[in-house]
């Protein structure tokens, strides 16, 4: 089921429900779907694809992952690559060994930081875990959430999380504290 705002009430709808299809129709479609990682394969990927014509990509090392389970892997990105049109792809390996993050800038001058599972809010606290059967570390993700920590997002959106919203408006100051303190708590994990 997928949380749905309509006329301010909030509504669950069925997985398979092409309502949220129709919806993301009337603001233009969908031209490609990039996962972060792993977890985020499943079925709805082709269905989307099938809908929209939209393209899938991931990155190099997760792409034996998601073969299995989602729509044909259209872009496979390999540590280095770093763009696709105006889309920033950055490798973020520490969650799982090919996660990525998607930083882009809107035409209307917002930046936002897609990070799936490499930063995110468990309820009102910033967090992050390691997935070591999927070749994740906690050196890595340290390096990666450093490498984070130069971005400049206005907006950052996750997958999983705790709690009751999958995204949160930043300033500079507030993402930088984001870092630091979920880096200091892994380096004391570590």
């Amino acid at each position: 089921m997928l949380p749905r705002a309509a006329g301010g009430q909030r509504a669950l709808l069925q997985l398979g429900d092409d309502r949220d299809l129709d919806w993301i129709a009337d603001f233009g479609g969908i031209r490609y779907q990039l996962l972060s990682h792993r977890d985020e394969s499943g079925p709805s990927l082709d269905r989307i694809r099938t809908r929209f014509g939209s393209k899938l990509g991931c990155s190099a090392l997760e792409a034996p992952a998601v073969a299995g389970d989602a729509a044909p892997i259209d872009l496979i990105f390999e540590e280095g690559e770093r763009s696709l049109e105006d889309i920033e792809i950055i490798h973020t390996p520490g969650r799982t060994d090919g996660s990525i993050c998607i930083f882009c800038r809107a035409p209307a001058g917002k930046s936002y930081l897609f990070c799936g599972d490499t930063i995110f809010r468990w309820n009102a606290r910033w967090a992050t875990l390691v997935l070591r059967k999927a070749g994740g570390s906690e050196e890595a993700l340290l390096e990666s959430l450093l490498r984070l920590r130069e971005l400049e997002p206005d907006v950052v959106l996750w997958s999983g999380f705790v709690g009751d919203v999958s995204f949160a408006v930043v300033t500079r100051e507030e993402w930088t504290k984001a870092i630091d303190d979920t880096a200091a708590r892994l380096r004391r994990r570590g």
